[in-house]
């Protein structure tokens, strides 16, 4: 069971509005990028937490055993590292699909530096009403569930290592991340 958000995101914005287009990534866009696009930078968003709160019934698990991804929960005081990533609004049909299963686009500001320089942008976020949520767990459950599945995307635990490891790479430290990972190498 996926719960396709591709139309539903077509919708939501008119790409071509846009003079240039920035796409934030928290999760899997960080290391994962099989897209094209003109240009990268490190960058943040204010007001949101990652956490691995999200389902994931079509990459990292299965209908019957989703994984655990990455969403952004509001949090009025944390700061979200990430990468941003001008694209051109054709790179969209690609994201659309790869993001579709609970995840919707929302305009955000997005920061790059620690003067406060924002542009406008682009982010996939995955509300808690949508149906593929998992939401809250002890950080060793979840780490047991994230443990457990796999999907057509690869062990749900790899996904885990691989976003702790890129955050590292960029010198950010991401508690939730590093809390669920050290939990899976004590499995």
């Amino acid at each position: 069971m996926s719960f396709n958000t591709i139309e539903e995101n077509k919708n939501r914005q008119s790409l071509t509005d846009y003079d240039e287009i920035w796409l934030f990534g928290y999760g899997s866009l960080i290391y994962k990028v099989d897209f094209p696009y003109i240009e990268k930078a490190r960058a943040y968003i204010k007001g949101w937490q990652r956490l691995l709160w999200q389902g994931s019934h079509d990459h990292r698990g299965t209908p019957d055993n989703p994984g655990r991804v990455a969403t952004l929960i509001p949090a009025e005081q944390e700061i979200c590292a990430g990468v941003a990533f001008k694209v051109t609004h054709e790179v969209f049909d690609h994201l659309d699909h790869r993001e579709k299963n609970g995840y919707l686009r929302h305009e955000v500001d997005i920061y790059f530096d620690e003067e406060g320089l924002a542009k406008k942008g682009l982010i996939y976020i995955a509300s808690q009403d949508n149906k593929a949520f998992l939401g809250h767990a002890p950080d060793r459950e979840l780490a047991q569930h994230i443990h457990q599945s796999a999907g057509p995307s690869g062990e749900n635990r790899d996904y885990v290592f691989q976003l702790a490891d890129a955050l590292r790479a960029m010198n950010e430290t991401d508690e939730h991340v590093f809390a669920i990972e050290q939990h899976l190498k004590n499995l």
